[in-house]
Parts: C-alpha cells; sequence; structure tokens
C-alpha cells in the first residue's frame, strides 16, 4: 500500500488501553493433551465477549516470550507422568487461571502484544513490524535522502506504533529515530486537518519540547523523525536502562528501586508543568504524559510525542482515569498523569495502586503536597487542581529556570478551531465511558451486597418471621371461622362448613349442662 493511499474501509479503531479480562471456563482431555476453554472479555460490557481454547502448550510458549521482563510468574510447572488425572487436570486449572489474573492485571504485561495475541487472536493477529516497513519504504521513494540503519525493536509499549533507528545518507555518522503510528480511537479530526496539523509539528520551538525535524502523515498513520538521544528518557535515567531495549525488559522489574534526588524532582517537576500550561493555554490537547514521553538532554526535560493526541491514541494511563468521573478533561488528565511521574520520579516506581491511601517517606513534606493533591482519594473524588495551582505550590514555586529560547508555536485559527472540537469529542469518550464504569461498579456492588454471607443470613430470618406471621395469622383465621360455625350450629340458623366434595359430616357440637 502505497504511503499516500487511504486505509481500507470499515477498519475497526480499538483502544489497546481497555483491559481484558480471562476465566477459564471448562476443560477438555483429548487423547494425549488438555485444552483449556476461556471467556476473554474486553472491558466491562459482558457482551463483548469471545472464547478462545489453550493447551497448556500455549501457556508454557507465552510464558516463555514473557521472560524478558525478568519477573517470576505462576505458571503450573509441567508434568510428564500423570497428567491426565481428573483431580491433576482441576489442580492445574486453577494454577492457571491464577497465572492469567496476574498477567491481565499487571499495567506494563497485560498492554504488551504478546498478552494480546494471546487472549485476542482476531484482533491482534497483524505483523505491525511489516505494516510499519512497507509504510516507512514507501515514504523514503519521494524522501530518498533517509536511510533505516535498523529496527528499534518494541521499545515502546504500543502495540501500533513501531521505531527506526535512521541516517541521513550524506550525514552518516549522526543518528535519529523514526516512529510510525497507526491511527487510534479518539482520531476526530478531519484527514486534512489531521495531515496539517502533523506537518506543523517541526515548527514547534520551546525549550522544554523535544524538536521534530520532519513530520507526514496519509489518512490512516503518521511518520515523524526526531534526533536519536543516546541517554534515553526520564524514565530510562529513573530505572538505569538502556534506550534501545525491550520496553517489558527496561520497566517491568527493575534491579535497582530507588528515586532522583530532591533538586531533580524540583527542577524537572517545573518544567515539566511549564510545557504543559503552554500547550494547554494554546489550546493544544495533550493528554500524554509519563516517564517514557519525557527525553533527558543534559538537565533539561523536553516533551515527546505531541502527535498522539492529533492521532487519537488513548494514553498509558487511561485505565487509571477512567475510574474517576471529576478526572474528565485533558487538562486534568495531564495534571493526574503528572502525579503518576512525580511519584516514579520521588519513589523509582509505580504506585502499587490508584487511588494511593497512603505515601511513603519522601525527599521533603512539599512532594507529599504535591502528590496528595493529584493522586490521593480525596484529590480522584472531588478533581484535580491546575497545572498554574501546582506551579504556585512550595515543591515548584521557588525553582528557578534559566532558558534563553523563545517559545514558539503558530497554530492557524481554522486548525484552532479543529481542536478544541477533536478535544471535546475525546472528552465526551472518557466521560461516556467513565459513566458507565460508574453504573457497572454500582450494580457489581448491589450484586455483591445481595449474594454476601450477611444478606443472605437476613433474608433467611426475614423469610421465617414472614412465615411465623403467616402461619399464625392462618391459625387465627381458622379459629375464627370455626368459633363461627358453631355457634351458627348452635342456633340452628345453619350447617357447618364442608369440602363440596365431601359427605357432611355429623355435628360435634355439644351442649354443655350448667354447673
Amino acid at each position: 500500500m502505497a504511503f499516500m493511499e487511504k486505509p481500507p474501509a470499515g477498519k475497526v479503531l480499538l483502544d489497546d488501553t481497555v483491559p481484558l479480562t480471562a476465566a477459564i471456563e471448562a476443560s477438555q482431555s483429548l487423547q494425549s493433551h488438555t485444552e483449556y476453554i476461556i471467556r476473554v472479555q474486553r472491558g466491562i460490557s459482558a457482551e463483548n465477549s469471545w472464547q478462545i481454547v489453550r493447551r497448556y502448550s500455549d501457556f508454557d510458549l507465552l510464558n516463555n516470550s514473557l521472560q524478558i521482563a525478568g519477573l517470576s510468574l505462576p505458571l503450573p510447572p509441567k508434568k510428564l507422568i500423570g497428567n491426565m488425572d481428573r483431580e491433576f487436570i482441576a489442580e492445574r486449572q486453577k494454577g492457571l487461571q491464577n497465572y492469567l489474573n496476574v498477567i491481565t492485571t499487571n499495567h506494563i504485561l497485560s498492554n504488551c502484544e504478546l498478552v494480546k495475541k494471546f487472549l485476542d487472536p482476531n484482533n491482534y493477529s497483524a505483523n505491525y513490524t511489516e505494516i510499519a516497513l512497507q509504510q516507512v519504504s514507501m515514504f523514503f521513494r519521494s524522501e530518498p535522502k533517509w536511510e533505516v540503519v535498523e529496527p528499534l525493536k518494541d521499545i515502546g509499549w504500543r502495540i501500533r506504533k513501531k521505531y527506526f533507528l535512521m541516517k541521513i545518507k550524506n550525514q552518516p555518522k549522526e543518528r535519529l529515530v523514526l516512529s510510525w503510528a497507526d491511527l487510534g480511537p479518539d482520531k476526530y479530526l478531519s484527514d486534512k486537518d489531521f495531515q496539517c496539523l502533523i506537518k506543523l509539528l517541526p515548527s514547534c520551538l520551546h525549550p522544554y519540547i523535544y524538536r521534530v525535524t520532519f513530520a507526514t502523515a496519509n489518512e490512516s498513520s503518521a511518520l515523524l523523525i526526531r534526533t536519536f538521544n543516546e541517554k534515553g528518557t526520564l524514565k530510562d535515567l529513573i530505572y538505569k536502562a538502556k534506550p534501545k531495549d525491550p520496553f517489558l525488559k527496561k520497566y517491568c522489574n527493575p534491579k535497582k528501586i530507588q528515586g532522583l534526588e530532591l533538586q531533580q524532582i524540583k527542577t524537572y517537576g517545573r518544567q515539566i508543568l511549564e510545557v504543559l500550561k503552554f500547550l494547554h493555554d494554546k489550546g493544544f490537547p495533550y493528554g500524554h504524559l509519563h516517564a517514557s514521553n519525557v527525553m533527558l538532554d543534559g538537565d533539561t526535560c523536553r516533551l515527546l510525542d505531541l502527535e498522539n493526541s492529533l492521532l487519537g491514541l488513548p494514553s498509558f494511563y487511561r485505565s487509571y482515569f477512567s475510574q474517576f468521573r471529576k478526572i474528565n478533561t485533558l487538562e486534568s488528565v495531564d495534571v493526574h498523569c503528572f502525579g503518576h511521574l512525580l511519584y516514579e520520579m520521588t519513589y523509582g516506581r509505580p504506585p502499587d495502586s490508584v487511588p494511593v491511601d497512603s505515601f511513603p517517606p519522601a525527599p521533603s513534606m512539599a512532594v507529599v503536597a504535591v502528590l496528595e493533591s493529584t493522586l490521593s482519594c480525596e484529590a480522584c473524588k472531588n478533581g484535580m487542581p491546575t497545572v498554574s495551582r501546582l506551579l504556585q505550590m512550595p515543591l515548584f514555586s521557588d525553582v528557578l529556570l534559566t532558558t534563553s529560547e523563545k517559545p514558539q508555536f503558530k497554530i492557524p485559527t481554522k486548525l484552532k478551531e479543529a481542536l478544541r472540537i477533536a478535544k471535546e469529542c475525546i472528552e465526551k469518550r472518557l466521560i461516556e465511558e467513565q459513566k458507565q464504569i460508574h453504573q457497572h461498579r454500582r450494580l457489581t456492588r448491589a450484586q455483591s451486597h445481595h449474594g454476601s454471607e450477611e444478606e443472605r443470613k437476613k433474608r433467611k430470618i426475614l423469610a421465617r418471621k414472614k412465615s411465623k406471621r403467616s402461619a399464625i395469622e392462618n391459625s387465627e383465621e381458622h379459629s375464627a371461622k370455626y368459633s363461627n360455625s358453631n355457634n351458627s350450629a348452635g342456633s340452628g340458623a345453619s350447617s357447618p362448613l364442608t369440602s363440596p366434595s365431601s359427605p357432611t359430616p355429623p355435628s360435634t357440637s355439644v351442649e354443655h349442662a350448667p354447673f
């Protein structure tokens, strides 16, 4: 497919950040092996689910591929003899379910291509490296001065974004990095506006934005070239990682967990907040802040991947902030994501869960104050502060920034309006998703409460009380009727009550002699 051709009609743009869950529903034994029938679900809707069949050997193959992450994953061990026994199969099924739970709840593993292909082969069967190479090759036909040195395999977390090390033919020593990305589910710009804005990115000059050397796009993807930085990103500094290594190897299981110095936290944090404020003031949607999107150039942080929001790509932290209905604008998303980044800079690792109930000791209480305003239960429930408010907090207010570079980013009025509308559409989808998650959570909570042991006991007690009350009422009614029938029989007014199908019984009333 030529680089400027249109994408296939009816192409489905999946949100790759929507979590997949997997439950083993049954197992079936064949001649020499056992197959496990797994129900996989995307997001909260049971309707958006499908079945897959996997053998133990499939799990083993996946586990071997995930070893690059350096994690000790709980795959049940192999067994050659007695592996068809009923009890063994039942026990192994429990172990495999635990394994699935671990890989689908790990934020990095659950988003990686290996796990997605294992659980959802229909949507992740394409070879995106091959697709990217085809697109890049087409591009080089019209731009022959560039040359691919090597693919940078899996250095990023996105499945549909690929990287290549580049060089310019007449400057062979200078290294550049090319990134190619497919469209995402939040691409609301028209094709014309999208391509114009992508081509505008090289004109963006800011001391805290990493410069784009070249950018182009078609109706289905974008291609950008930047200078390759040997030192890597802020995340590489925190995790002491090599920039060219695969994402899983670099960040899944760091050998040494250590945060940055307080002065680094203050300086880097201030620089990042300044560039976020610049973009917010320009009306340019970002929404993709995380430590891998911040390039380190000496002691200066420079923001990467401004193209992501134009492409409509979902955020790295979307599965976190989609849980909180007050984080519903791209500005508040940036602030919440800044909280994640600040936590990593401070403690050398991401938070175990969000919201964070209590924070470990930090180099300064001023750090904790900012973390509490962005990651605490109260902040997630009530909403995020603005970037301007964060800049006024003690952690950043006394940081002096020395830069002579004047920011420049001229966006034509027509494109500003297109960005505003696209931003509103992105936020609308987020709000709708948050609403659905909130409703699902309420329903699940109600069902859980209804099915709890305590509730079952309460319902049993109420049922017994109701049964007793009903029995007493029936007894009293019967007694009243029986008393009335006796009175009637004594006066000769009527016969005693009988069943229509039964013979009339003899009178049993007895005249008591007076004492």
